[in-house]
């Protein structure tokens, strides 16, 4: 009888038997461990997952906090909040070295964002960028997908930094990310520079998309089957691979912001990353949905229509001409995203601050 082989669990199978990889969207070392454990090749972090390190791994980081504060006396809370995203970034990537290494750099890697607040500023996106990929041989670098973003994504990309587009959300998006990528590997490319173990990727916050639809149907009182929403950014995904493939773009679309299965289970099969958190994964591993090929099967016609009809963001997510790169910094998905990440750079320098001058009126830290 042939041997049958068994799987740990649905994203164990996903990542053993389909070219499409999981990456974790977190830098917890207890929460990475397990998703190495299911076939995990990548994770990512953020102030906002150090935020919820920190919540749940606090006892591991307070000497430490304490020790950077010690060692850098005439720094601010914030330059301390970045130190310790980058320990915490640094921690992470040191458990993902022998996959880095196995994979040759396609994988393995740790992506640590760039400042949200640079966003506007190219200069100061390429430089961080540049020092970031410094910090381990398997650092991939976040470069919001903005105005400044995209000249900052091909000029990274020709000094050898692995780029990771996020603050994504659209098709015009994606597709000015891919060309940007492509000028800055050309330029090494004829300098003959080595490209060859440089891993870039696109992200899509498919959720992020679904949740400002959803947003703009109060707010413009539209009614519509809520069920359509949760397949706007599905739609925009599977797009933007098959343009993607077609046109022979070196990049890899992720798929990020998890909302429902459909941003895993609808994705299977591509040369494509999903990038849940520790909590979707288990919801994942519990599940029964059958681990099946299913990036190339169309979202029905009908549905994308309707979401074509009622919505003037989703045209703009859809279609490759929808958005100009002037509009990119005023789409709604993109302003609530980086107002959310900026609060968390305060949020998380006000955790340090806790440590640096102490509220007399509370219990320590």
């Amino acid at each position: 009888m042939p041997e049958v082989t068994t799987y740990k669990s649905p994203l164990h199978k996903m990542t053993q038997t389909t070219p499409t990889c999981l990456w974790n969207d977190s830098a917890s070392i207890r929460e990475l461990t397990y998703s190495l454990e299911h076939g995990a090749v990548g994770a990512t972090c953020n102030p906002v997952i150090v935020l919820e390190v920190l919540k749940k791994e606090m006892p591991l980081w307070k000497d430490r906090i304490n020790q950077l504060i010690e060692e850098m006396p005439a720094a601010t809370e914030d330059q301390i909040a970045w130190k310790l995203t980058e320990e915490i970034s640094v921690n992470a990537a040191e458990l993902l070295k022998p996959v880095f290494e196995h994979h040759q750099g396609k994988n393995g890697r740790l992506s640590i964002q760039t400042d949200p607040r640079f966003y506007r500023n190219t200069d100061a996106i390429v430089e961080q960028a540049a020092r970031f990929s410094q910090l381990a041989p398997n650092m991939i670098v976040k470069i919001p997908v903005t105005r400044a973003g995209i000249p900052a994504i091909e000029e990274a990309t020709y000094r050898g930094v692995s780029i990771n587009a996020t603050v994504c959300f659209t098709l015009p998006q994606c597709i000015a990310v891919a060309e940007a990528l492509e000028r800055g590997l050309r330029r090494r490319e004829r300098e003959g520079q080595d490209i060859s173990t440089m891993g870039p990727v696109c992200t899509i916050m498919v959720g992020r998309l679904d949740d400002w639809l959803k947003v703009v149907a109060e707010k413009e009182n539209i009614s519509i089957d809520p069920g359509y929403l949760e397949w706007a950014g599905v739609a925009v995904f599977k797009k933007t691979y098959r343009i993607f493939r077609e046109r022979g773009y070196r990049v890899r679309l992720l798929s990020a912001a998890f909302r429902n299965h459909m941003h895993w289970s609808e994705f299977i099969g591509g040369d494509v990353v999903i990038s849940p958190p520790y909590r979707w994964q288990v919801r994942y591993n519990a599940s029964d949905i059958e681990v099946t090929s299913r990036i190339d099967k169309p979202v029905e016609p009908n549905l994308v229509g309707e979401l074509l009809r009622r919505f003037a963001d989703f045209r703009g997510a859809y279609d490759e001409k929808g958005l100009s790169l002037d509009q990119f910094d005023a789409f709604g998905a993109t302003r609530r995203t980086l107002r959310q990440f900026i609060s968390a750079c305060h949020d998380l320098a006000g955790q340090i601050r806790d440590f640096m001058i102490p509220d007399p009126d509370k219990k320590p830290v």
